[in-house]
């Protein structure tokens, strides 16, 4: 039979003189983060590949340091590399709705929104007093004289030509007219009606050949004045050149390295002289009616300051500071909407409708990070509505592209812009976990093609000296960093002890440092209230036994339902098909381990295995293919020779919600078989574990959990050292108990057993030999499997008995019976 666990190997300790320190002030702080070789690989490979799509998602448990590690490493290596350049949107004279993107050398994009506004409040003062010096007055009164002198000299030749044939020019409210004269007298119509026909048809065609002269002047007039207005927008044109001219030009002078600077400025000068009256309009303080906004307007500029203002997108003067460099940004977006990603276009209400203009044009965090590096959280990025679709088509594309939800899908029913689109060049990191990383990868095809990189930040880590010593080192980077009081050694090797119970497993340690982190916080607080000055063990376990009173209210209601017999949970004697299986309930952050009853009846069948969680809808998937596999092991070992003629149920009694996994398969198994071989099971102990085809008892998880569920309850009744648990012997390793259930264990009070296949737990649970298939297929006479083999046996005559038919005994044959000497 097999031998139960010595208490030395239900944990394994830390010793504290193996530390080789006193407390953590002995330490050097560990800058860094350990146990994490793989996903620090990954993020140096993912930075330094400058290729197109090596954009790099870290995933792993919340809380095992990923965003910390992240963020470090990309700050290192942004600290080597060259600040990117400036951004800004200026307008487009040619094309206002379609502004332009200028690139500028770090730092520059400020200096030249200044210089752009000096140059409109010098151009508001230089024109003004160029329209109204000496020279533009006399040039523009000589064009005046011209036009007047051309106006004066045609009608004048025609009133002298006028005079020669006795008519006169006269002016009328209709314009000019002309009129037969007699004497310098203008006639009548009876004055002229009384001259001679003769005379009167010479007048005629005389005045007929005076109207064309002076319709061919009032022709030409509209010509004339069409003239004087082109010599007066040369002249405009030409003083405000002068004015314009000097001050265009020391700007050009200024950024005369920069190409694309030297091209706005031509357009500034061009559209200068273009619309030179909008300087020489007054103010009536409504506004101007040249753009969206006047100076009467919310924005509080002029439209005419708009119009060559510089709207200064991304500025990364800071990163240059004092002829040093701070290098490539990290920025990381905590909201990353679509908006926030690539930006957006402002709107304002005016005269109720919604207006805009480049200026209104807002950076996203993609040209915040542009030239360094953006870091997202992956489900916030997905939960925004068309921002991971956003995200993709613009790493695509390679450019940003400004746009709002609603423009994406053709919603807008306002006018909006299109600026110019910024090349893009930047490194994408997202952070989430890991069912995040791989649904993306199954269901999303562009996800692997621009993240082709992934960071796999692990739970747990290698327990021995060296991380032990690392984890010492972290935890004095932890109390200078958070300000805590410094570790004792012991404290030390308690949280040491502790990162292997969080793991799971004695000989791993935890890399969810939230977890310990937290777990030194606490205890610095209990070693406050005690006045030490170091952490100690004791503290530690202080704040363990106090993180357990705040989380274990339901703990203790069940526990204390079990013990006044709500729920049924034996604890003593023997019961036929009743077995304690072992379950482990997560309650937020607070597993604990709870028993049940699990029992199995059998009846004569058809070697149908019900199982009634199944038939409910209350059995998991996990669940029902270990009641399968149950069947399958009792097809192979006991159905070889015959049929299975019975039918089995099995239940979780009073259980009320959804069962799932197989951890319970091997408690299954031991009531099956007590109830198909009418063998008792010990009622003071419990099982866990799952079970294959072939009998092997296989791992599970919360085996610590578990032990000390069923422990409790045993303690509560009281213990006789009877009481104990049956567990994989794969489990062993994982085992990091209770104090109080190691010194039970110790005391020989409780019992662990770790066995290796069924028929080692069914040894354990019912004090007989399980018994091993001869030559002959037979078992042992005494044994657990021929106990079992002689009820389907029997089970099966009793099926072959029922098909053959009823078959009622004749009268011959009972008067032979009764005549017999023998019977």
């Amino acid at each position: 039979m097999v031998k139960s666990l010595h208490a030395d190997d239900l944990y394994k300790p830390c010793p504290v003189e193996e530390l080789g320190f006193s407390s953590t002030k002995e330490l050097e702080p560990l800058d860094g983060i350990i146990g994490q070789p793989r996903a620090l690989d990954s993020i140096r490979f993912a930075i330094g590949m400058e290729h197109d799509g090596y954009n790099l998602f870290a995933f792993g448990p919340e809380g095992t340091g990923k965003h910390s590690t992240v963020m470090r490493y990309l700050r290192q290596e942004a600290e080597t590399q060259a600040p990117p350049p400036d951004w800004c949107y200026v307008n487009n004279f040619q094309d206002p709705h379609k502004p332009v993107a200028l690139e500028l050398p770090t730092g520059r994009a400020y200096p030249l929104r200044d210089d752009m506004d000096q140059l409109v409040e010098e151009l508001q003062d230089a024109l003004p007093a160029a329209f109204e010096g000496e020279d533009f007055t006399q040039r523009k009164e000589a064009l005046e004289d011209e036009l007047k002198k051309r106006h004066e000299e045609a009608f004048g030749a025609l009133h002298d030509h006028a005079e020669q044939k006795n008519c006169a020019l006269v002016r009328t409210p209709m314009g000019f007219g002309l009129a037969p004269t007699k004497d310098g007298d203008v006639l009548d119509r009876e004055a002229y009606e009384s001259l001679p026909e003769a005379e009167r048809e010479q007048r005629k065609e005389d005045l007929a050949a005076l109207e064309k002269e002076l319709e061919d002047i009032v022709n030409t007039i509209p010509q004339w004045e069409k003239d004087h207005r082109h010599k007066m927008r040369e002249l405009t044109r030409d003083v405000t050149k002068k004015a314009v001219g000097h001050l265009i030009e020391e700007l050009e002078e200024q950024w005369a390295e920069l190409e694309n600077v030297a091209t706005y400025l031509e357009a500034v000068r061009e559209d200068v002289i273009q619309n030179a009256g909008a300087f020489l309009a007054k103010d009536d303080g409504q506004g101007s009616s040249e753009g969206p906004f006047g100076q009467g307007s919310a924005s509080g500029k002029s439209a005419l300051m708009r119009r060559y203002q510089v709207n200064v997108l991304v500025d990364n003067s800071e990163r240059v500071m004092d002829g040093g460099q701070l290098g490539a940004p990290v920025i990381e977006e905590e909201n990353p909407t679509q908006p926030n990603l690539v930006g957006r276009i402002e709107h304002i209400s005016q005269m109720g409708a919604l207006v805009t203009d480049f200026n209104f044009i807002k950076a996203g965090g993609l040209h915040r990070a542009n030239g360094g590096y953006l870091v997202l959280d992956a489900r916030r990025l997905l939960m925004q509505p068309f921002a991971w679709e956003t995200l993709k088509r613009t790493l695509r594309a390679g450019h940003i592209r400004i746009e709002s939800p609603a423009e994406s899908i053709g919603w807008v029913s306002t006018v909006s812009l299109e600026p110019e689109p910024i090349p893009l060049d930047i490194k994408v990191v997202l952070l989430g976990e890991p069912m995040i990383y791989y649904l993306l990868s199954l269901y999303d095809p562009d996800f692997k093609e621009l993240f082709k990189v992934a960071a796999d930040f692990a739970s747990t880590m290698n327990r021995d000296n060296d991380s032990v010593q690392d984890y010492a080192r972290l935890l004095a980077s932890f109390v200078e960093q958070k300000g805590t009081r410094h570790l004792e050694a012991s404290g030390v090797a308690r949280i040491v002890e502790q990162g292997a119970r969080f793991s799971d497993d004695s000989e791993r340690l935890t890399t969810h440092m939230a977890s310990i982190g937290d777990l030194v916080r606490e205890a610095d607080y209990f070693a406050g209230q005690s006045g030490a000055d170091l952490i100690t063990a004791q503290h530690v376990q202080e704040a363990l036994d106090a993180k357990v009173f705040r989380s274990d209210r339901y703990r203790e209601r069940l526990q204390e339902e079990i013990l006044r017999g709500t729920f049924v949970i034996e604890t003593e004697g023997e019961r036929i098909g009743q077995i304690n299986g072992l379950s482990v309930l997560q309650m937020d952050s607070y597993a604990f381990g709870r028993p049940s009853r699990i029992s199995a009846t059998v009846s004569l069948g058809k070697g149908e295995l019900i199982d009634i969680e199944r038939q409910v809808d209350l059995g998991g998937p996990l669940h029902s293919k270990g009641v399968m596999i149950l069947e399958s092991f009792l097809s192979s070992r006991y159905g070889q020779d015959g049929p299975m003629a019975l039918s089995a149920s099995i239940a979780f009694e009073q259980s009320y919600g959804g069962v799932e996994g197989d951890s319970a398969s091997s408690a299954e198994l031991y009531a099956l078989l007590s109830a198909i071989g009418k063998v008792p099971l010990k009622q003071s102990i419990a099982v866990t574990g799952s079970v294959d085809q072939a009998g092997r008892v296989q791992a599970i998880g919360g085996v610590n959990e578990k032990i000390e569920g069923f422990f409790d309850i045993c303690a509560a009744r009281g213990l006789d050292g009877s009481h104990g648990v049956i567990i994989p012997v794969s489990n062993v390793k994982h085992l990091m108990l209770r104090q109080d259930v190691i010194d039970a264990v110790r005391g020989d009070t409780f019992r662990i057993w770790a066995v290796g296949n069924v028929d080692e737990a069914l040894e354990i649970l019912t004090g007989l030999e399980a018994g091993e298939k001869d030559t002959k297929g037979g078992y042992p006479h005494n044994s657990l499997n021929a106990a079992v083999m002689r009820s389907i046996r029997q089970y099966a005559g009793k099926a072959r008995m029922f098909a053959a038919g009823p078959h009622p005994p004749t009268t011959n044959a009972i008067i032979k019976v009764q005549s017999d000497p023998k019977a």
